[in-house]
């Protein structure tokens, strides 16, 4: 496609092909739930064939192989979100793995004293109330505004009032992009140094942020990250991650108590994993390969590696300012048949519409050969109805959504 901004003729010709097997689904449909499973290119059943094919070749010797995967797949992490060190970069399952790993590093029993907000995505939810339950945490929650809208000099409080005077850890979780409004959380630097300043650890939710727009994981200075792969990097189910800030990374590895070292851990988190010599204190690897945990599923690794590599080769800033221009596209024609989003402030890949019942609107759009699909909003009895166009989108299918949106939103 050469250099510069992107356009929908050069994406027909050097992109749209990469894609023809999802492209031939279902002709005539309009997909806007990029933000929920992104489509897949044509080279992700290939790629799965050939970590299938070490192991059918190489039995046992297919690990080198695998863990080259693993490598490559740390380090595009690494570059999507400005991370220096691809190290830092764990594989994860999913989030609240990676979450259930920062809660179990601190060094002391403590329970942990958390701010967080009623934003943020249910598997962080669930994490935390089920801490919270069994007494190891107490969750204090940021409340949205009567818009749905989370504002950082109300979380930057919400910290102050709750932590200062508390000995025990304490710890921030939230959203660079929330997941059901798009709303990017601006002011994110003034809520990590906020946190900071209270000896609060920093655990940023970059799920709808990552592959979406730029973002700087070591410039932000957060302690922690955790994001995936099934959205906006077309990598589907299992190929998550969780960043670790540097300073709490060990050349050595985490050997004394003030280091937070998580008890989510196995074999190959240890310092030499394949002499299988054992000692009584079990020394973890040096950096981010200290948080790793058990033999890890290979596959999620080959699946994930197409989009991705897709992405970082257009280029997130690209990417980025593409899809601002598909929204302001789709919001002009929304707004011609009488639908309007629910904000006009800064959002991330998709654009909400506020709806008094989610499901039958989305039932009612499929019907129509649009899919999309709805939240309910954190404040209020609405639901938010999400419509995400991605490369594959073309300007005649956000006009036409639009047009089908009027008899079903408007």
């Amino acid at each position: 496609m050469g250099p510069g901004d992107l356009s929908e003729s050069g994406l027909r010709d050097h992109v749209f092909p990469l894609f023809s097997r999802v492209l031939a689904r279902q002709p005539g449909e309009i997909y806007l739930a990029n933000h929920s499973l992104g489509r897949p290119m044509d080279a992700v059943e290939d790629d799965v064939r050939e970590g299938l094919a070490h192991w059918y070749a190489e039995l046992g010797d297919a690990w080198d192989a695998w863990m080259d995967e693993v490598s490559g797949f740390r380090a595009r992490i690494a570059s999507l979100i400005g991370c220096a060190r691809p190290d830092a970069v764990v594989p994860k399952a999913s989030v609240a793995q990676g979450l259930r790993a920062v809660l179990n590093s601190h060094p002391t029993a403590e329970p942990w004293t958390i701010v967080s907000t009623r934003g943020e995505f249910d598997s962080d939810d669930a994490v935390l109330k089920s801490y919270a339950r069994r007494g190891r945490a107490s969750v204090h929650w940021v409340e949205p505004d009567a818009d749905g809208r989370f504002d950082a000099d109300a979380i930057i409080q919400t910290i102050g009032a709750v932590c200062a005077g508390v000995s025990g850890p304490k710890l921030v979780l939230v959203s660079a992009v929330f997941f059901v409004s798009g709303q990017v959380l601006e002011g994110l630097e003034r809520v990590i140094a906020a946190a900071h300043i209270h000896g609060a650890i920093v655990v940023i939710d970059a799920y709808h942020a990552a592959g979406a727009m730029p973002v700087e994981f070591d410039a932000l200075g957060a302690d922690f990250m955790v994001g995936g792969s099934y959205k906006y990097t077309r990598g589907g189910p299992g190929a998550c991650w969780l960043a670790i800030h540097e300073r709490h990374l060990r050349d050595a590895g985490p050997t004394h108590e003030e280091t937070l070292a998580t008890l989510d851990t196995g074999w190959f988190a240890l310092a030499d994993p394949f002499s299988y010599a054992r000692s009584e204190d079990a020394p973890r690897a040096a950096g981010g390969d200290a948080w790793l945990e058990a033999t890890p599923a290979i596959l999620p690794f080959y699946q994930a590696r197409s989009g991705l590599e897709l992405t970082l080769a257009i280029g997130i800033e690209r990417l980025s300012a593409y899809n601002r221009k598909q929204q302001d596209v789709l919001v002009a024609a929304l707004a011609e048949h009488g639908v309007r989003p629910i904000n006009d402030h800064p959002r991330g890949a998709y654009v909400p519409i506020g709806a008094p019942d989610g499901p039958p609107a989305v039932r009612s759009l499929a019907e129509q050969g649009v899919d999309v699909d709805a939240r309910p909003c954190p404040s209020g009895n609405r639901w938010i109805v999400r419509f995400c166009p991605d490369l594959l989108t073309t300007r005649d299918e956000l006009e036409r959504a639009a047009e089908i949106a009027r008899g079903v939103l408007a």
